[in-house]
């Protein structure tokens, strides 16, 4: 059973830094390109970043670039989201996912997905 499980949410002041975790169990985690996105409320799910195997490679959604930070640590079967200079309109729970097929931008594109963590950006 894949199981996929984030951490390191919390609150933080506009400007702060959080690193989010996220574990996979229950399958090869070298094998997969691995995925963050978020989802705030009364909003859909959107693409956050992804990074591909062996760390080739990592995209990011325009609102993001250039302050937050993918990588992955095969060792640990586990991915990071290093995010810096948040800002209020970056409050959404924050999940992980495993890459099946299509556009690394769409939701449907992913397979097993974490249960999500809380990230709330004070102004």
């Amino acid at each position: 059973q894949v199981q996929l499980v984030e951490s390191g949410g919390g609150l933080v002041q506009a400007g702060g830094s959080l690193r989010l975790s996220c574990v996979v169990s229950g399958r090869t985690f070298s094998n997969y390109v691995m995925g963050w996105f978020r989802q705030a409320p009364g909003k859909e799910r959107e693409f956050v970043a992804v990074v591909r195997r062996n760390s080739i490679a990592t995209y990011y959604s325009d609102s993001v670039k250039g302050r937050f930070a993918i990588s992955r640590d095969d060792a640990k079967s586990a991915t990071y989201l290093q995010m810096n200079s948040l800002k209020p309109e970056d409050t959404a729970a924050y999940y992980c996912a495993t890459y099946r097929s299509g556009l690394f931008e769409r939701v449907g594109s992913y397979d097993y997905w974490g249960q999500g963590t809380q990230v709330t950006v004070s102004s």
